[in-house]
């Protein structure tokens, strides 16, 4: 079994972190001495919350089956409410945070191989993190080597040839390759924050699986194409 996976992220209020913890993340902004632009890096550091193991959460998760092309998506709530796409083979799922990493790992375990776009430098850490601070031992660790791609493809990692060319965005690789961006929609990750905050939990849970959708069709470009 190769599983395609994705996660998105919502910051936590900048007011829960402890004091200590709000001046670590202000220490540059509060250096700045002119006033428009230390409030411009206070904005930055706030919005950039969801980027952080420490001052985030998972709020969703996205797993695509590449042999069946059957799609699981998690999405942080109360659990037991799930709804389903049966034309596109899409089930979802709420469930809390913690049980949404207990069941990525509990397939990964599974997985013959995961297969990411920018998974290495993002969501595998991020997971590993997560999965700590809520006392969850992962099953495998995908983060091994870099060059060994025996149990996970990222396929930034892939299209760039380990860092010899630019990097593109997941919606700039879609444009080039005539895939239906997950942007398309009008959503993007810069907007999960606040749709995390306004209780628009389900348009994440969406966006994450077009997210993983954009990505399986950039990994069949790769493997018809590039994998030699």
């Amino acid at each position: 079994m190769k599983l395609i996976f994705d996660i998105e992220t919502a910051g936590y209020p900048f007011e829960d972190l402890s004091e200590s913890q709000q001046e670590f993340l202000l220490r540059y902004a509060d250096k700045e001495k002119v006033q428009q632009y230390r409030k411009e890096k206070e904005a930055d550091v706030k919005r950039f919350l969801n980027l952080y193991p420490l001052t985030a959460r998972i709020c969703s998760l996205a797993l695509l089956n590449i042999h069946s092309e059957k799609m699981f998506i998690m999405y942080e709530g109360a659990k037991g409410k799930s709804w389903e796409v049966p034309e596109r083979n899409l089930k979802y799922a709420a469930l809390p945070e913690k049980e949404i990493i207990e069941m990525f790992w509990n397939y990964a375990e599974e997985a013959e191989q995961l297969i990411s776009f920018n998974g290495r430098n993002f969501d595998l850490p991020f997971l590993m993190i997560r999965s700590a601070i809520l006392k969850v031992k992962p099953s495998k660790n995908f983060l091994r080597t870099k060059y060994h791609s025996k149990n996970h493809i990222d396929l930034l990692e892939k299209f760039t040839y380990y860092g010899l060319t630019k990097k593109f965005n997941l919606d700039f690789y879609c444009h080039a390759f005539g895939i239906k961006s997950p942007k398309s929609n009008g959503i993007t990750g810069m907007d999960i924050n606040e749709l995390y905050k306004s209780g628009k939990i389900k348009e994440i849970a969406i966006y994450c699986g077009e997210d993983v959708r954009a990505t399986y069709e950039l990994y069949k470009v790769w493997n018809t194409y590039l994998n030699i």
